[in-house]
């Protein structure tokens, strides 16, 4: 029995190209078919099946079978945050038609960060509760943050967060259960629309609305 961890084999499970596309996909939270991941990484299904399989064998991913389909999801938070944490020490690739470019632009200005918000929303958001003391700078809920997001529509919240490096901004926005909270309640209220397809959220006129005090200025314009 080894004691240390086996970096290598993260290493080179990251280290093919088609798995590094399947797990950012995955990297939205939801299930995905083998198939729907094998057009991601532009290869055929039985190579993505075999991909899975290894990345199951290691523990990064889940299947949960349903009727015909087998949908697979990250194992969770924790593989979540690893792989957060290597793109921020990734170097960008370069979008190469004007489709990645607009991807590239809306993935930057407001995205799942697996289950919370994230990019240039998910940071102004972040500083605006810490800035109007409605939440701490350990990023745990306040009375007064309560009392004011639940008088918004959030009744569900988490009491305690933590602070997740944004790869984008590289600043802190808010993750852990009081993040997954605050993302699902904005969902639900229809504050964002999430791209069928990415990890993209679009802010929805009411959103724009109701977060128009919260934010600087400029950042309702790219998306």
């Amino acid at each position: 029995m080894r004691a240390d961890p086996d970096l290598a084999a993260a290493a080179a499970l990251l280290a093919d190209p088609s798995r590094a596309a399947m797990l950012t996909r995955l990297l939205d939270g939801r299930g995905w078919t083998a198939t729907e991941l094998a057009k991601v990484a532009a290869i055929r299904p039985s190579t993505a099946s075999a991909h899975l399989s290894r990345m199951l064998d290691l523990g990064w991913i889940t299947v949960h079978p349903q009727g015909r389909h087998r949908y697979f999801q990250l194992a969770g938070p924790p593989i979540a945050a690893f792989l957060e944490s290597i793109a921020l020490a990734s170097p960008g690739m370069k979008a190469r038609t004007p489709g990645e470019i607009r991807a590239s632009a809306a993935l930057r200005h407001c995205r799942l960060c697996y289950d919370h918000l994230a990019g240039r929303v998910g940071v102004a958001i972040s500083e605006h509760l810490i800035q109007r003391g409605w939440i701490t700078e350990a990023f745990h809920l306040t009375h007064e943050g309560r009392q004011a997001l639940g008088e918004l529509g959030f009744h569900s919240l988490a009491d305690e967060g933590r602070g997740c490096m944004d790869w984008s901004e590289r600043r802190l926005h808010l993750a852990g259960p009081l993040g997954r909270s605050l993302a699902e309640g904005a969902l639900a209220s229809g504050w964002f629309l999430r791209d069928p397809a990415s990890r993209i959220l679009r802010p929805t006129p009411l959103g724009l609305e109701r977060m128009a005090g919260w934010l600087h200025h400029d950042w309702a314009g790219a998306s």
